[in-house]
């Protein structure tokens, strides 16, 4: 009854003066089915401590994961026109951005830090997939460019952390327009003798590994990562054939050759310093 649930209930807890348990203590691993006390995953950088599992993991985590002693700067994404093309399928555009900076705490899927790794200088951005699906807009391509302008500037190496489900179809060809962007992007970085470092992590898809996730001067990809264009069922219907276990897998694609090598969460930010060592350049700290 209704009277009960609004009138008795909170009576109840005002004198017991307890307040209810969070349904969030615990997160169920999607690999091995387990139990995981959310702190315990949080402390393990989101990695399931049974099965070695991925989640996603937040940029700040990202970042204090990988810059020397956990120290980094912010550098503030580039604000666009929200719904510049006054786009509504089953909601407005703009209600969609609305809740999704209330969901995440994010202005759009990418963030942008720079610091130092083992006393190397980096640039590196994170994509948020919990942000529309960490769809490439006009705001990512933009922000893409700020955090290659800052890299050359401070002559540092950019490292991407992608996860997208591809172009934002809320802005159509502003989206779509978005590919060529970044790749021209970097082009100014390579011709400045700067490295790119992609890391891929789970999923990557669309025209985001189309355009500039697949042009790193090295690939690394986190464990079971997804990385394709399309999805295999798509690819199955079009091609009336069977793809073999693990097709999109970066296990797969590593021996493939399209990554260069697998990195456990655990070990990205010592496979980054080793890289950046043996690549050579100046250590001193971004200011």
């Amino acid at each position: 009854m209704s009277w009960i649930n609004n009138i008795v209930v909170p009576r109840i807890k005002t004198f017991i003066g307890r307040s209810p348990v969070k349904d969030n203590l615990w997160t169920k691993c999607p690999e091995c089915d387990k139990l995981i006390y959310s702190q315990e995953l949080k402390n393990n950088l989101m990695v399931c401590s049974y099965c070695s599992y991925h989640f996603s993991l937040p940029a700040k985590a990202r970042f204090e994961s990988i810059f020397d002693d956990g120290k980094y700067e912010d550098i503030k994404i580039v604000r666009v026109i929200d719904d510049p093309l006054k786009y509504k399928d089953l909601k407005k555009y703009s209600d969609r951005l609305k809740e999704a900076r209330q969901k995440t705490g994010a202005q759009d899927v990418i963030s942008i830090a720079c610091g130092t790794i083992k006393g190397r200088q980096a640039v590196a951005f994170v994509m948020n997939f919990a942000f529309m699906g960490g769809s490439m807009g006009l705001s990512f391509g933009k922000s893409f460019a700020k955090a290659i302008n800052f890299a050359i500037d401070h002559n540092a190496a950019l490292i991407g952390f992608t996860a997208s489900g591809g172009a934002r179809m809320q802005e159509g060809i502003l989206s779509l327009m978005q590919m060529p962007s970044t790749i021209a992007a970097l082009c100014n970085l390579k011709e400045s003798g700067l490295p790119y470092i992609n890391v891929f992590t789970n999923p990557t898809t669309g025209g985001v590994l189309a355009s500039f996730s697949m042009l790193g001067d090295i690939h690394i990809a986190e464990p079971k990562a997804l990385i394709g264009f399309s999805g295999a069922r798509v690819i199955e219907k079009t091609i009336k054939c069977k793809l073999p276990e693990g097709f999109q897998k970066s296990e797969f694609l590593k021996e493939r050759g399209m990554i260069d090598l697998i990195a456990h969460r655990h070990q990205i930010s010592e496979t980054l310093g080793n890289i950046l060592d043996y690549i050579g350049g100046d250590k001193h700290v971004v200011v």
